[in-house]
């Protein structure tokens, strides 16, 4: 009788410690801790950065506009853009109308103006090559003053999507074209879709100062905001992670 009050007793304290054992391992099975920020920037595999005010310092088509005798004009329509207060496609064309490079315009405004790098980017790129992860240019500005860039740190011209102008046969300026993925409001979005598509990346960072960058997320599943240069409220408030110092990002690599 003794013996079976005991096996009772026993058995009513074991049953409880079992039932928590079970819950405290089924909590850790079931339910992952939620990924961070840095998880995901660690897990990407490959990483788009907007060139002006980004990997470079300055806004290419601001300095062509100045060489060109036209930059007060043209930057007060970059500044519309960037900040979203018009659509990006209606400031790209008017900024051009305003231009109007020709080819040779062009290549002396890169002859005198030669890309003025962001610091800790060349080192942020270099890392990134270390752990295999792609780099690619997506961009608003245009193709003939962005394949420099890209040859300066080693980026292929064909991982590059930005906007193309049309010359004519004298090399004037005759239009740009329209349907370039980069050329509208959201085409920062269709560039990433597509290279998802072709690569097959799981994970797409998207790195960029303005608001067509910041229009990327998703698909990019991570926008890394960038406020070295010139910080702007609603990407400093919309990114997944803000930074002012590309260093920053290679040591959360490291």
């Amino acid at each position: 009788m003794l013996a079976h009050s005991f096996a009772k007793v026993t058995r009513s304290f074991a049953a409880p410690r079992t039932t928590r054992a079970l819950s405290m391992l089924d909590r850790f099975t079931s339910s992952p801790e939620p990924e961070t920020v840095s998880d995901i920037w660690r897990s990407v595999g490959a990483v788009c950065f907007d060139v002006d005010s980004t990997v470079c310092e300055d806004e290419g088509i601001d300095v062509l506009a100045e060489h060109c005798g036209a930059g007060k004009a043209v930057q007060e329509w970059t500044i519309k853009a960037m900040n979203g207060d018009v659509k990006f496609e209606d400031a790209l064309a008017a900024r051009l109308d305003i231009i109007k490079p020709s080819r040779q315009d062009i290549q002396d405004c890169l002859t005198q103006h030669p890309p003025k790098f962001t610091p800790g980017i060349k080192k942020l790129i270099a890392v990134l090559r270390e752990k295999d992860i792609a780099v690619f240019l997506v961009s608003g500005g245009f193709r003939l003053m962005i394949e420099p860039v890209a040859e300066k740190i080693g980026i292929p011209l064909y991982n590059i999507y930005a906007n193309t102008i049309f010359f004519d046969r004298d090399g004037k300026y005759n239009g740009f074209d329209d349907a370039e993925l980069t050329a509208r409001d959201g085409g920062k979005a269709k560039a990433i879709e597509v290279i998802k598509r072709i690569h097959g990346y799981k994970k797409i960072a998207m790195v960029g100062d303005g608001v067509t960058d910041l229009q990327a997320r998703p698909p990019a599943d991570l926008f890394v905001g960038f406020g070295g240069i010139v910080t702007r409220d609603v990407v400093k408030e919309g990114a997944d992670l803000f930074v002012s110092d590309f260093n920053h990002l290679a040591k959360l690599l490291q």
